[in-house]
């Protein structure tokens, strides 16, 4: 299943690298570089995934999982991070994330995730 799938992640090289993953795949992709500018295009064009990292300037992946999860319930939401304690601090979010990614990932993680949680 193609789908459209905007990726919020602040580190630029990360960010492109899953993009053109998901692109080889056949998804649409957009990118936003924190978590304020990833809920503008949100609120700007419809999605099927919202793939966010945890840890972000402006705005972090959790309190973005939170809004778009109140504004577009049926919007897919996973989530990356390298670090334990963020994936703890995710635990409140059961039912609107679907899973937390662990960094550092290869593509093919990426790609089954993606495809795990779009078929989900």
């Amino acid at each position: 299943m193609m789908a459209k799938i905007l990726i919020t992640e602040d580190e630029d090289g990360l960010r492109r690298f899953v993009a053109r993953a998901l692109q080889l795949d056949g998804h649409e992709t957009v990118e936003a570089a924190d978590g304020a500018e990833g809920l503008a295009c949100l609120r700007g064009e419809d999605f099927d995934l919202l793939l966010s990292d945890i840890r972000m300037p402006v705005m972090d992946g959790i309190e973005l999982a939170h809004q778009a999860s109140a504004a577009f319930p049926s919007l897919k939401i996973l989530l990356m991070t390298g670090y334990a304690e963020q994936r703890e601090r995710a635990d409140n979010l059961t039912g609107k994330v679907m899973d937390v990614v662990s960094k550092p990932f290869t593509l093919p993680d990426i790609r089954k995730a993606v495809a795990v949680a779009l078929a989900a």
